[in-house]
């Protein structure tokens, strides 16, 4: 399969961007620290907790838009073997996902004494197997960790796109069905914007979440079609619809993210993008681990919070620098996690010895 390796800054913002402020919404709505956050600024860190949280819609924005990207680099139908691409994904985002868990169950063990009350009870092998196939949530087991929920998400959403798409390939064998791809993701973009995104009780299936990551992946591909102003007018009005049968924050902040996205990546075709180039490789190393510092961040959050409860007397302030300090540390920790774990298994090829499942 081939993809292209370019980076893209517009992109490396957007995660880069996303990754800090949902660490900062942890950050204020888990443990002494965020009460101190909420004590010493109210409004400021009162925000963060309340909305903090919708920067997941720009990841699966993102999420979507590179993955029909490394999908369908140049809006050809899909090459790879079905079992081969959800193996991979699978690996790339459970392992990490694991050794952060590992981590945060360690964490758990050692603060359970000065912080119960966020310490998991009676897990049990089951709840482990679960999380270990990401199925946690379709299965009814509490999360072992904050953002579980989005990793098993994640492989749905590819599991989902990857299906339209092989099912576009083995349906139409017309040249037209290179849009017929597209033409079905748009499809179930606006059945998840019409029908499965108002059903709350949705929302540990890909359906529920498809508008946002489905939007990125719609961009990609009108990216490269001649009529991409009419396409994203066109995307626009049906998602103006969506929102005004039911107004929904999150699909209005994914929609206005796959707009600018789709006006930036427009930029950046014509030769004239956002930032210095410069600036290119400062976002690149800021986006590069977002998805370990994702993992990461919470079992330095809990063994942070617990030094506090440890310390007498501690003020708002002794707060402020302990929550300064866990952003700090855990985006420091991130960098070697995406090194040592995250890439690697980024890396693997376990179909290697199973060349039939190729192209399954």
């Amino acid at each position: 399969m081939s993809t292209p390796s370019r980076r893209l800054p517009h992109i490396d913002a957007l995660k880069a961007l996303a990754a800090q402020v949902i660490v900062l919404h942890h950050l204020v709505s888990y443990g002494p620290i965020a009460r101190a956050a909420h004590e010493a600024m109210p409004w400021l860190a009162g925000a963060m907790h309340q909305y903090g949280r919708m920067a997941v819609q720009v990841f699966l924005v993102v999420g979507g838009y590179l993955s029909a990207r490394g999908l369908s680099p140049h809006g050809k139908a899909l090459q790879a073997g079905v079992a081969e691409l959800l193996w991979r994904r699978y690996l790339r985002l459970v392992l990490p996902f694991l050794a952060a868990l590992a981590l945060t169950l360690g964490a758990c063990t050692l603060i359970a004494s000065s912080w119960p009350e966020l310490v998991p009870v009676d897990i049990t092998a089951g709840q482990l197997f679960a999380h270990a196939l990401l199925l946690h949530d379709v299965l009814g087991y509490e999360a072992l960790t904050v953002g579980a929920w989005y990793v098993a998400i994640d492989l749905q959403l590819f599991a989902l796109l990857v299906g339209l798409l092989w099912l576009a390939r083995r349906g139409w064998r017309h040249p037209s069905r290179l849009v017929v791809g597209p033409v079905l993701v748009a499809g179930m973009v606006m059945a998840s914007a019409f029908v499965f995104n108002r059903q709350p009780g949705l929302d540990a299936y890909a359906p529920y979440f498809f508008v946002s990551y489905g939007i990125g992946a719609l961009v990609h591909w009108l990216g490269l079609w001649q009529h991409r102003r009419a396409g994203l007018v066109l995307l626009a009005v049906a998602l103006g619809a969506a929102l005004a049968l039911e107004w929904r924050d999150r699909l209005a902040l994914a929609s206005v993210t796959g707009l600018w996205l789709a006006w930036a990546q427009a930029r950046h075709a014509a030769g004239r993008p956002l930032v210095p180039e410069a600036w290119g490789a400062r976002l690149a190393r800021a986006s590069t681990p977002s998805y370990a510092l994702f993992l990461l961040h919470f079992p330095v959050l809990l063994l942070t919070n617990a030094l506090m409860v440890h310390l007498p007397g501690a003020t708002p302030a002794v707060g402020l620098m302990l929550l300064a300090g866990t952003w700090l540390l855990a985006n420091c920790l991130a960098v070697p996690f995406h090194r040592w774990v995250e890439a690697p298994a980024a890396r693997l090829d376990p179909l290697a010895w199973l060349p039939r499942l190729r192209t399954a």
